[in-house]
């Protein structure tokens, strides 16, 4: 480089009318009008105008070789653009070239350079070098970058530590399946890459860190569904002497923080608490999306008895007739549509879906199973009136609600119901197990050193189902943003709660005895939680796909087209780490 870049392509405006600058950058267009050249010079910041005049046969002859992607280095004047460009902050200005200098050439890009391209993300993900040089990617990336530098100085304003905790650990079961990483040195035995730092920041709590925090890769080998990559980044959290009121506290000034930082929204606190039972009876999900209403009402007490044996037989002993009254969407769906809604929520385990328009003229599915006792006891329980489309199923509890809540959000996305831009709660309280039948046997809901409600212990070995505990979860706009929970501080109800999931002494020794022993050594009460970091950067920057605030990532078949990973090893590396392929 032959000059000291003195301003970043964005950043010029009228008031730097006649200055001397130099811009370093790469061409995003280039037009060439024969007397005169014009470049788009870009940068992180954005874009200036570069002129190059015929009279300048120097310079002239080297925009003629100039082509898109060239890095170049550009000395020149700040003048006022006789054509202004209102569409850019840059657009009031233009800077006449004294010298230009190719410090790079560039072949010609494989993918457009721009946000409204329609390339495959196969393709982006294989050139992210220059799919990075975006506006929007950058942005995003940015915003990323401001955002984790919010949260880290809210933390030590608070008198937390950062801790990095190791990436080979122990596997961890009781989850997800790990990643692991043979031992070279320790023949056929293998370490994990962390789910969570969930076990060491507990330790850490132990060892007296009293509030820590740390900005965390975790690992998950498991099958990828759209928004959800084998690594993620985690902000951790755990305090000390402290309890779910406390942590609460402590990441609603978090999150006030960050909504008055990033978006024009005004953040009331305290923010609302829903009970997990409420979530899931009124909304059909542990993460309720409160943008807007349509809440599913238990209807089961009014086909009790009825000659629709398919409701009829779903009125006790754990199953149920739930529907949704939907207003106004009466006219918004044919009965193609409803077909297509019905094969929806067999998605969800249901094995049909009913519906009842309310009009002049009512229509149903199941008209001929509607006496006029049902239809008026539909319309008072569910407030309905002509123009509205209600839904019915019936099935197990579980079944019906997880049916009928994911239709609930299926078709406020689809009709665009939303009431606002943001809706938040935490939900808590939610059941220490669920059943796995999979697996014969009860597994933890969250993970299982979740303290349980003081008023449930005793039900842990008698009826785990019953249990509930200190656990909460923060939700935005229908996404868990993150959670977190109160621990066990006491290594004689930790061996309780193994006990329960059906875990042997034998297997507690092996896999938690060293944190077993930790806790005899005089745990603090403590408590935290974990964000989804790259969730929650989805939220503020307003995307809808996890891979626009990662730098690389993953495709959904868990591979890295740029760099090709996974990929074969050779056999002397397998050598040396004691494996055989099969």
């Amino acid at each position: 480089m032959e000059f000291k870049r003195t301003h970043m392509c964005g950043s010029l405006r009228s008031s730097d009318l006649g200055k001397e600058v130099v811009l370093m950058g790469w061409v995003a267009k280039k037009r060439n009008l024969g007397s005169l050249v014009f470049i788009d010079l870009r940068d992180k910041t954005g874009i200036s105008q570069i002129v190059i005049r015929d009279d300048d046969k120097d310079n002239y002859e080297k925009a003629r070789e100039i082509s898109q992607e060239y890095v170049l280095e550009v000395k020149g004047k700040v003048f006022e653009r006789e054509s202004k460009n209102p569409d850019i902050p840059t657009g009031d200005i233009e800077i006449i070239a004294d010298k230009i200098n190719i410090l790079d050439k560039a072949k010609t890009p494989p993918i457009y350079i721009k946000d409204d391209d329609d390339v495959s993300e196969n393709l982006r993900l294989k050139y992210r070098y220059l799919d990075m040089r975006k506006p929007s990617v950058q942005r995003n990336l940015k915003l990323r970058s401001d955002i984790v530098r919010t949260m880290r100085e809210y933390f030590y304003e608070n008198d937390f530590t950062e801790v990095e905790t190791p990436f080979l650990t122990k596997p961890t079961p009781e989850g997800a399946r790990d990643y692991l990483v043979p031992s070279r040195i320790n023949a056929g035995k293998f370490y994990a890459l962390p789910q969570s730092p969930q076990l060491l920041k507990q330790i850490l709590m132990i060892g007296s860190l009293d509030r820590y925090f740390q900005v965390v890769k975790c690992f998950r080998d498991e099958d990828l569904r759209a928004n959800r990559q084998p690594e993620f980044t985690q902000l951790d959290l755990e305090m000390s002497f402290s309890n779910q009121d406390d942590v609460i506290a402590m990441n609603e000034g978090l999150l006030k923080v960050l909504f008055d930082t990033y978006t024009d929204y005004d953040l009331k606190l305290p923010i609302n608490r829903m009970d997990y039972s409420e979530a899931m009876e009124s909304y059909g999900s542990d993460k309720p999306d409160l943008r807007y209403g349509y809440k599913i009402k238990d209807v089961s007490e009014i086909f009790v008895g009825s000659e629709f044996k398919v409701f009829a037989d779903n009125t006790g002993d754990g199953r149920s007739v739930r529907a949704i009254n939907f207003t106004g969407l009466e006219d918004k769906y044919s009965r193609k549509q409803l077909d297509k809604l019905t094969d929806f929520v067999k998605d969800y385990g249901l094995k049909g879906l009913s519906y009842i328009k309310f009009n002049n003229e009512m229509q149903s599915s199941i008209k001929k199973f509607l006496t006029d006792d049902v239809i008026n006891g539909l319309k008072e329980k569910l407030d309905a009136k002509d123009g509205d489309l209600i839904f019915l199923a019936a099935d197990k509890d579980k079944t019906v609600l997880e049916g009928l809540g994911a239709l609930r959000v299926k078709i406020a996305k689809d009709n665009n119901l939303y009431e606002k831009e943001y809706a938040l709660t935490w939900v808590v309280n939610f059941p220490m197990f669920e059943y796995s039948e999979e697996e014969d046997r009860y597994v933890a809901q969250h993970h299982p050193f979740t303290m349980p409600n003081e008023e449930d212990i005793d039900l842990l070995l008698t009826q785990p189902e019953k249990v509930r505990t200190q656990a909460y979860d923060i939700v935005i706009n229908g996404d868990e943003m993150g959670g977190g929970s109160v621990r066990i501080n006491n290594s004689d109800l930790q061996k309780k709660v193994f006990e329960a999931l059906k875990l042997s002494d034998e297997d507690i020794k092996i896999k938690f005895g060293f944190f077993i022993e930790a806790l005899q050594y005089g745990t603090p009460p403590h408590a935290g939680l974990a964000y989804g970091l790259d969730r929650l950067l989805m939220l503020f920057a307003k995307t809808d796909n996890i891979k626009d605030i990662i730098a690389f990532p993953k495709t959904q078949s868990a591979t890295c087209p740029l760099t090709e990973a996974p990929t074969m090893v050779d056999d002397k590396a397998l050598e040396d780490l004691n494996i055989k392929l099969r």
